[in-house]
Parts: structure tokens; C-alpha cells; sequence
């Protein structure tokens, strides 16, 4: 049967001060639509529609947010909510995962999904999304990515080029010749001039035996600990155990862990589907601006009053409250005002905000 698992556990702290402990990005409700804001999170949950049934939709995230999310999606409260008692990174979200899936269905196939991208439109994802997972249910042994259509030479994305297209896709699906993790820039514009490569989306499709299988070769410790949590879910030592195990996995990412040991695993093989859409990473607050709209001089504003003279390409973001912000003379500076914190910061220094984060004290993250 057909599952998804959308990953939830990022902290999002290059979206601080507004992402904080206990409130990280995906839970911010600051997606503007037209029938009000909401959270990344919800934008996820609800691009599940026309790909796998109600019942069989998942989200892993970290056991604090448990109730939270099941606030915000009640759908998920209970036991398709897999709390992680710790991040552990995405290959262990992805193994939790498949060892839930695979327990109790042999042929369990699972697209893995982020909470933080906005992805338009609907219908050319779900079409993506049945390629991949089609190929995976015909042949088991395929490992499915998916490849956006770059816009430019970014630095920040892997990349995955396009090898022989396989028949009966459409001209969707190819064999991934290599996977480029974050070229700099001349190999980047490189890349983007070929027209061969994508930028790797993050997502995925696994049948969950050929992923607990990679696992157990390339990741045995990970492995290991999983089937323990495997053997023990669904009884009452589930808990307990998951509480003892988890934090002990070894942490490392699913391209780290499975991805790039398995381009060179002659027992399975790795598919690409590309997916045409406009997708957004919604990981940072300059591409955070991107999703409101801007006037004649790129400056763009939301939930709190704005003063400006003689301005360009400012980005100005509060929390609603009664509040004015006023700019003189300024050009390419982000603003973000809360309750808690006040940010002010170059556009072009957005990236540092995480080694900031990580020195404030606990109490102000």
C-alpha cells in the first residue's frame, strides 16, 4: 500500500525570532492566503491530497510538538503523528518511517515529503508523485528523487543530472547519473547552463524493506536500532523503547546515509522524476520575501506598519502587533520585529543569522 511521511523537525533558525524553541517555522502561521494565514505546515499536509489516502498519511516530528500540531491538524493526532524524542536527522526520520510502515505491510511503498517548500501547481506535483510512486511499486529496487527545473545557478542546492529517460514516464522519469552536492558557483552555472541537471528536492519514494535493506548495509548501527523500535511498536514497551533508542542513533542525512551509498549499489538503482513547478524553500528570510508581494522599489511588508523614505529592496516582517517600523535611506536590510526579539540585518547576511542563533542564550531562542 501507498503511504507518505511528511518531515516536520527543522528548528528553522535562520527564521528566527519568529521560529523559536516550541515554535519552530513550520508551525508559524505566516503563509499570506487569501483566506487568511497559515503554516507551512498545514500548506504540506494539505499537497497530500490526490496522492495517497487519509489514513495513511504521516508526520514525523519531535515528540514536544505532538500537541501543537495535533491543534493545528487534528487529523494527525494519535499514532499517525511519529514522535521523535530527539532530532536525529533525516536518515533516521526516514528509517522511523519505513520500520512503522514496513511492520505490518511487506509491500509498503512511501513518498517522504518537507514541510518547507511551496510548491504550484497541485496538479503538475501530483502527477510527479504517481510517477514515482509507480515506479517504485512495479520495481521495488528503485530509489525515487525528484528534480526541480532550476530558475538559476544556485550555490545552496544539490544537484542531480539526468541520465537515459525511462519508457512510459512521459519523458518524466531518467536514471540519476550522479548527485552534486552544493557546487560552487562557476559549477553551478555550469549545471544550469547544460539543462541537465535539477536541483534535488528533498523528496523521495522508498519501498520500505529495500530502505530498512540499504540500511542494514551501509548504515548497520542506524539499522540496529531501528528494528528494535521496529519489534517493540504496537505493545506496551513502545514508548519506552523509543524514548531509550532514538537518541542513540547516529545522526547523519538520508543523501549521506542511503542516497550516495547507493548510487553505487548494484542491488538497487536510482530514478529521478522531474517535477516542473514553482518551488520555493521557504528556509530563509530573504526567500521568505519572496512570497508577498513588493512595490515599484522591490520593498515588501507584512503584519506591521510600515514608514519609509528613500528605501529599496527592504523586507520588513512583524508578529500583528500594534507597532510602526521606520526606514530612512535604507537599501537590501531585512527587519523582523516580535514581542520577544527584534532582528535587523544586511539581505546579504541572511545565512549568518544561524551562527547568532546558535550563541544566544536559551532564553531568547
Amino acid at each position: 500500500m501507498r503511504y507518505a511521511m511528511i518531515m516536520a523537525g527543522g528548528a528553522g533558525t535562520r527564521l528566527w525570532p519568529m521560529s523559536r524553541d516550541g515554535q519552530p517555522k513550520q508551525l508559524i502561521r505566516f503563509i499570506h492566503e487569501e483566506g487568511g494565514p497559515v503554516s507551512l505546515l498545514e500548506v504540506a499536509a494539505r499537497r497530500l491530497e490526490g496522492v495517497v489516502p487519509d489514513e495513511r498519511r504521516y508526520i514525523c516530528t519531535g515528540e514536544r510538538y505532538r500537541d501543537a500540531i495535533s491543534e493545528l491538524l487534528p487529523a494527525y493526532a494519535g499514532e499517525r503523528l511519529l514522535g521523535e524524542p530527539e532530532g536525529r536527522d533525516t536518515l533516521n526520520a526516514v528509517g522511523f518511517a519505513a520500520a512503522v510502515f514496513g511492520r505490518d505491510d511487506p509491500d509498503a511503498v512511501f513518498c517522504v515529503l518537507t514541510a518547507d517548500h511551496l510548491i504550484e501547481p497541485q496538479d503538475t506535483f501530483v502527477r510527479a508523485m504517481e510517477v514515482g510512486l509507480s515506479q517504485v511499486e512495479k520495481d521495488p529496487t528503485k530509489l525515487v528523487t525528484f528534480g526541480i527545473t532550476p530558475t538559476y545557478a544556485a550555490t545552496g542546492f544539490g544537484y542531480i543530472e539526468q541520465g537515459r529517460e525511462i519508457d512510459g514516464t512521459d519523458g518524466l522519469a531518467f536514471r540519476v547519473q550522479r548527485f552534486v552536492e552544493k557546487p560552487p558557483a562557476p559549477k553551478a552555472q555550469a549545471f544550469y547552463d547544460s539543462g541537465s541537471f535539477f536541483w534535488n528536492a528533498g523528496m523521495f519514494v522508498f519501498h520500505a524493506q529495500t530502505f530498512m535493506d540499504l540500511l542494514e548495509r551501509h548504515a548497520p548501527e542506524n539499522f540496529a536500532g531501528l528494528m528494535k523500535i521496529r519489534d517493540a511498536w504496537g505493545t506496551p514497551e513502545q514508548d519506552a523503547v523509543l524514548a531509550e533508542i532514538y537518541p542513540t542513533l547516529p545522526k547523519t542525512s538520508v543523501d549521506y546515509g542511503v542516497m550516495e551509498p547507493a548510487s553505487k549499489d548494484k542491488a538497487v538503482s536510482i530514478v529521478g522524476v522531474k517535477m516542473d513547478v514553482k518551488w520555493l524553500d521557504v528556509g530563509s528570510w530573504p526567500s521568505y520575501g519572496e512570497t508577498l508581494p513588493a512595490d515599484a522599489r522591490g520593498n515588501r511588508a507584512v503584519g506591521v506598519e510600515v514608514a519609509r523614505h528613500d528605501c529599496k529592496n527592504t523586507l520588513v516582517i512583524g508578529d500583528g502587533s500594534d507597532h510602526t517600523v521606520a526606514l530612512v535611506g535604507c537599501e537590501d536590510l531585512i527587519v523582523v520585529r516580535t514581542e520577544r526579539a527584534t532582528l535587523v540585518m544586511p539581505a546579504s547576511k541572511a545565512q549568518d543569522l544561524k551562527t547568532l542563533h546558535a550563541g544566544l542564550a536559551d532564553g531568547i531562542k
